[in-house]
């Protein structure tokens, strides 16, 4: 298996996740993706196995590729309306 990713790598795919789930227009899908990135960090951060931490780490790469490539897709279709939580707050 690949080394052992160091703690700047990992910082970096956090941040990444968490830029990249700003890139969605809308409000309901940004605070998942950046709530799912939150949980998903909080319950690893506890990983000692350098198998497990490396696994956790290419999952967390596999998942901001995903990300990546459904804020895209979802910059083509989404509806121009916005959601309550932007109306408030803009």
């Amino acid at each position: 298996m690949a080394s052992t990713p160091s703690r700047g790598e990992i910082l970096s795919l956090f941040r990444s996740l968490l830029k990249t789930a700003s890139k969605f227009s809308d409000y309901n899908i940004r605070e998942y993706v950046k709530r799912r990135t939150i949980d998903a960090f909080r319950d690893n951060k506890t990983l000692s196995d350098p198998n497990t931490v490396c696994s956790a780490f290419m999952d967390g790469k596999t998942q901001l590729e995903i990300a990546r490539r459904q804020s895209i897709v979802y910059s083509l279709y989404a509806p121009k309306a916005k959601n309550i939580m932007e109306i408030k707050s803009g």
